[in-house]
Formats: C-alpha cells, sequence, structure tokens
C-alpha cells in the first residue's frame, strides 16, 4: 500500500515463494545490529511469569538468567542457583515476552530509531531500501545506541513508469531478472515487487529470485492476480494489496479500469478530482462484486503454498479515518518531527488531498471488509506478521506496534496469536526461529517486561515496565528519558518549511542566505540536518520550482561533501533538469561514495554513462 522513498523523508508515499535466502548470511547481518552488544555481568528477572508464544500456558513465578546477550537459564524461582556477581531484577508480578518486531516500517531518520526500542520493538523489516540502511543493519553500535535489529528490503522494483522516485524501473522480463542480481549483489535481503509491474516482468523475477535464492515480497502488481503471486512463490502480501480484487468475480475489469485511471499519476504528480471520483467508484464495484467462493479458494490457496499477510491495519484505517479531526489529534505526535507532522495532513498528501467526506465514507467501508478479511484468513489457516507502515501518516515508530495488536484482535484474531505475530511468526519468517521469537535458553535476549498480561488485554503490551535489548537492560526511567529526547529533537522547528516559505515570497537566494543567518544564530531552533535540506528539495521538485531545488540541493552537497544521498538527489534534480553532463557527474560521485546505490547504477545506464 505504501512505500517511503528514504531520499524523500518527510513526504507520504502511498499503498497500493518459498525459498529464503541462506539464513545464515541473515543471522549474521543481524548479529552486527546494536542488540547484539550484551552487558558484562549476568542479569536475573526473577518472580516473573514468561508468556509461552508457542502456545503454551503462562509460566508463572520463574526467573530468566540472561549472560551476554542470549538467555542460559529458566528455572522456577524458588529453585535455581544464580551466578555470583549476577544482577538480581525482581520481576513479580510482571510478564515477559519476547522483543516485539514491526514487519512493516519505512524510517530513515537516525535520531529516532530509539522510539522503537522505547516502545518493546527489537527488530524492523525496512520495506524500501537504501545504502544508509544497510549501514545500520551492519553496524557494530555502541553500549549507549539503542536501535531495533533491521531486515532490510530493495529499492521498490515497480514498472517503467514507476509510482515512487527511487524506484528500479522494469519493463522486460530481461529486465526483471538483472533487477534481482543487482539486489543480490547490493547486499539487500529481499526484492520488493510494485504495483506497476508487468507481467512477464513479475514472473521473470520470482523465478529468478528462487534460482538466487532471495525472498520476493510486497504488493501484488495489476497485472497479476493474488492466486498468482502465491502461486509464483511471493512470500509475504503487504497491505493486503490484490486480496480484496481476488474474491471478486469482476477482478480483470476492475484491475485494469484502475490501471488506466492511474496511468498518469505518481508520487510527483498526485491525484486530481476526476481520478480520485473514479477511484472511490472502483472500490465501491470491488466491495460490492466480493464472491465468497472465490475468497475461500484464494485463501485456501494462501494457506496451502505459505503465502503470509502482512496487513498493516494501522495504515489502511489511517487511510480510511485520516478525513476525521478527531483521528488526526493525536498526543503521540509530539514525538515525530515538524516535517513530517505537516506531510501528515491530507491536504498535503498527494494522493488524498483532493479526498471529499464522501471519498472517506468509501475508505471506512473498505477498511471494515478488510478487517472481515482478515478474520476470514485467518480461519482459513492464513499466516499473519505485525507491521505497521511506519512514517505514513499516523503510523508512529514503535508506538503503532501495539496499535497492530489490537486491530488484529479486533479483526479477529486471539491476544496469543496477535503476540505470535509480532515475535515467533517474524522468527520464522526470517529464518530465525534457532535464535529469535520466543522465550528460551540459548536464544537472543530481546525482551519486553511488562505490568499486565498481554493474554488478557493485548493493548497490556504497550504496558512496559522495561525492555532488554540483546543482554541489555533498559528499565523505565532509561525508556522514558528515550522518549523525553526524542520530544525535544522533534520539538524544532522544521527548516524546510522556513526556507519554502522564503522561497516562496522571494527567491531561492534569499532562502540559502536565511539557511546561514538562523544555523549561526539559532542552531538549536530549527532542525538543521541533512534531510530537512533534502526534504525541501524534493517539494520543490514536486512544486515544478526545478532551478530552485538544484540549488537548494548544491546546498546540501556543499555541507554533506561525503554524501552519496545528497550527491543522488542533486543528481536527479539535473537530470529533471535535462542537464545530462551534471545529472551524470553527481551520479557517478554518488556511486563513488556508496557503491551499493542501485538508483545510481539505473540511472548511469538509463543515461547512457555506464
Amino acid at each position: 500500500m505504501i512505500g517511503v522513498s528514504p531520499r524523500h523523508r518527510a513526504l507520504r508515499w502511498p499503498q497500493s515463494a518459498h525459498e529464503a535466502r541462506p539464513a545464515l548470511l541473515l543471522f549474521l547481518a543481524l548479529l552486527g545490529q546494536p542488540a547484539s552488544a550484551g552487558a558484562n555481568e549476568p542479569l536475573a528477572l526473577t518472580h516473573v511469569n514468561i508468556i509461552d508464544v508457542t502456545g503454551g500456558p503462562v509460566m508463572a513465578d520463574m526467573t530468566v538468567v540472561i549472560t551476554g546477550d542470549r538467555v542460559t537459564a529458566i528455572e522456577k524461582a524458588a529453585t535455581i542457583r544464580l551466578p555470583d556477581g549476577t544482577r538480581v531484577v525482581d520481576a513479580s508480578d510482571k510478564y515477559l515476552i519476547p522483543g516485539l518486531w514491526d514487519m512493516h516500517v519505512h524510517w530513515y531518520d537516525e535520531r529516532f530509531l530509539s522510539l522503537f526500542v522505547a516502545n518493546g520493538v527489537t527488530g524492523v523489516r525496512q520495506m524500501f531500501g537504501s545504502p544508509m540502511l544497510t549501514e545500520w543493519r551492519d553496524r557494530a553500535w555502541g553500549p549507549e545506541q539503542f536501535a531495533p535489529r533491521q531486515v532490510i528490503a530493495s529499492p521498490i522494483v515497480d514498472g517503467p513508469n514507476p509510482i515512487w522516485p527511487g524506484s528500479i524501473r522494469v519493463g522486460t522480463a530481461e529486465e526483471g531478472r538483472k533487477a534481482v542480481l543487482d539486489i543480490k549483489t547490493a547486499g539487500f535481503d529481499f526484492v520488493k515487487v510494485y504495483n506497476r509491474l508487468p507481467r512477464e516482468a513479475y514472473f521473470a523475477i520470482a523465478d529468478e529470485s528462487k534460482k538466487q535464492g532471495i525472498v520476493v515480497c510486497g504488493h501484488v502488481p495489476s497485472a497479476v492476480s493474488a492466486l498468482e503471486a502465491s502461486d509464483a512463490g511471493q512470500k509475504s502480501i503487504e497491505h493486503l494489496t490484490g486480496v480484496l480484487r481476488g474474491c471478486s468475480n469482476a477482478a480483470d475489469e476492475i484491475a485494469g479500469e484502475r490501471a488506466r485511471v492511474m496511468a498518469g499519476s505518481s508520487a510527483q504528480t498526485g491525484i486530481d478530482r476526476a481520478t480520485r471520483e473514479m477511484l472511490s467508484r472502483l472500490v465501491e464495484k470491488l466491495l460490492d462484486t466480493y464472491d465468497e467462493e472465490k475468497a475461500a479458494a484464494l485463501f485456501a490457496r494462501f494457506a496451502r503454498n505459505g503465502t503470509w499477510q502482512c496487513p498493516t491495519l494501522t495504515v489502511n484505517r489511517s487511510l480510511a479515518f485520516r478525513g476525521d479531526a478527531d483521528f488526526r489529534n493525536d498526543p503521540r505526535l509530539k514525538y515525530m518531527p515538524e516535517g513530517i507532522k505537516a506531510s501528515w495532513r491530507p491536504e498535503h498528501d498527494p494522493f488524498l488531498g483532493t479526498a471529499t467526506a464522501e471519498d472517506f465514507a468509501v475508505a471506512k467501508r473498505m477498511y471494515r471488509k478488510q478487517l472481515e478479511t482478515v478474520r476470514e484468513m485467518r480461519r482459513a489457516g492464513v499466516q499473519f506478521l505485525a507491521g505497521t507502515d511506519v512514517l505514513n501518516a499516523f503510523c508512529f515508530p514503535g508506538f503503532s506496534i501495539h496499535d497492530e495488536l489490537v486491530l488484529l484482535v479486533e479483526a479477529g484474531l486471539t491476544p496469543m496469536e496477535a503476540l505470535q505475530a509480532a515475535t515467533l511468526n517474524p522468527a520464522e519468517y526470517l529464518g530465525m526461529s534457532d535464535s529469535l521469537g520466543a522465550i528460551e535458553s540459548g536464544k537472543i535476549a530481546d525482551l519486553v517486561l511488562l505490568d499486565a498480561n498481554p493474554l488478557d488485554d493485548i493493548g497490556n503490551t504497550g504496558r512496559i515496565a522495561a525492555v532488554v535489548v540483546g543482554g541489555r537492560l533498559i528499565d523505565r526511567a532509561q525508556l522514558d528519558e528515550m522518549l523525553a529526547s526524542a520530544e525535544r529533537i522533534a520539538s524544532r522547528r522544521s527548516l524546510a518549511d522556513s526556507l519554502f516559505q522564503t522561497i516562496e515570497t522571494q527567491d531561492v537566494e534569499a532562502a540559502i542566505q536565511r539557511y546561514r543567518d538562523l544555523k549561526a544564530s539559532q542552531p538549536e531552533a530549527y532542525d538543521f540536518g541533512e534531510d530537512e535540506l533534502n526534504t525541501l528539495g524534493y517539494r520543490l521538485l514536486e512544486a515544478k520550482k526545478v532551478a530552485a531545488a538544484i540549488e537548494i540541493f548544491k546546498l546540501n552537497v556543499e555541507l554533506y561533501p561525503q554524501s552519496a544521498n545528497a550527491h543522488d538527489s542533486l543528481a536527479e534534480a539535473y537530470s529533471i533538469n535535462e542537464n545530462k553532463a551534471l545529472a551524470v557527474e553527481h551520479y557517478k560521485k554518488s556511486l563513488e561514495l556508496d557503491p551499493k546505490n542501485v538508483n545510481a547504477v539505473e540511472m548511469l545506464e538509463k543515461l547512457g554513462a555506464r
């Protein structure tokens, strides 16, 4: 449904088997995460109640011993003998669960990664890959740094006219196979496919991925049915894309009409009012033509093929309810930077800016049907992953995984099944069940200590007393300070907003001078990070102010000359401005700084310079 390019951090980006990559490679990558740095002294959580996410009964009054980054003993509190020097934490009347995973996020600001951990999220699946994210994944983090483990998708693989900038453009079977090889070589963990892939390209990608031992997941392209995607081995379907279409007795007609209607739309052009009206009518037709027999057959095929579903009900709900003022009045907004908060307003969304109350009413009807569909798939034995689509509107890093678990229970899963969707199931999906996913001796000590039983009320996953990340205990006071730090950073004013207004009322030269003046006089009042200028540059491109965008990107390159992303963005602006020589120069520089930059390789080939 929604994909966010790392090169457009503050923009909202919209929505829409089974040969896994060798587990050892992923295992080694995950061990490089911050969670791998364990404490020096043994740690014991005593008198704790353990939630057995494999489905067993609650294990009451237990002691869990952690040595380094591993659980090394689990025994009855009354009988265990603790090693000398053990740090003892009395966890009486508390409940222990494995660390949570958010299996669908887009996040590109390192300063806020602690929000995941502060909410018990010890692992994430990043769904629009970039070299920066693979660097985060592989980094040896310091003892004072807290970030979730990360598995990283490729950049979005879309058709020749992609929805999102930065996507890998694929139009033929040959290009699809090459994309898979490039993605694997660049070190991404899996291939993410998207809406506009042609049929022959999609099936070539699915076939080549099997040969290369790398997973395919993502959206179901418009040219492919959900049943075909399942049979082709797509390991997971995100946001329920293609699922309701696969349940309609007018599927082909609806798919063809939607592709025609959306052909000229992208993240940069948005959707005009006439297109929005046609899309709402198509949604109504999709719902009116739902066929229960087709649905049952499709869900049975998902279960048989092992096609996972990551419904991301959190973002689906946001798409339906963002027109409601009460929904937008969320107290957690205080943790989000100004630029992100601004982009979450419907009027700033390129795909929702023209939506009316009637359109949102249709979207709410669609959301209710999605809840019913999850309920029916659960009855059919389909497996689920908990994901939120973080960075899209009102999908908060860390916080929203608890929203997702509540919504999964509302859709018909039991509290245990919802909890499994964020713990046991991600470990199985990633091929990491030997090390993650449950509380067992020998497994990595990523744990969340709760004040109440989540099996009584799944909302209790948000009542966090402490988090253990790779054996390191973070108590409630430390968690509160992590939240307070994020709030302080988020309170800084958006430089992109301020400079955009200066360009609107004066010119880009005045905006650049204002940047320099503010940085000298008010260094703590504004966000002067690289992403702010990058965001401003893309806002200017969206507003067709290409010359001004080039000057802003040039300033970013001046300030961050070793940033591959800064050079890549400037190259893109030069390409839009049809300045091939300078586009090539900066794409080459970006690739020199980061050889994993798949986008730079593709663009240099497109420009005939490689």
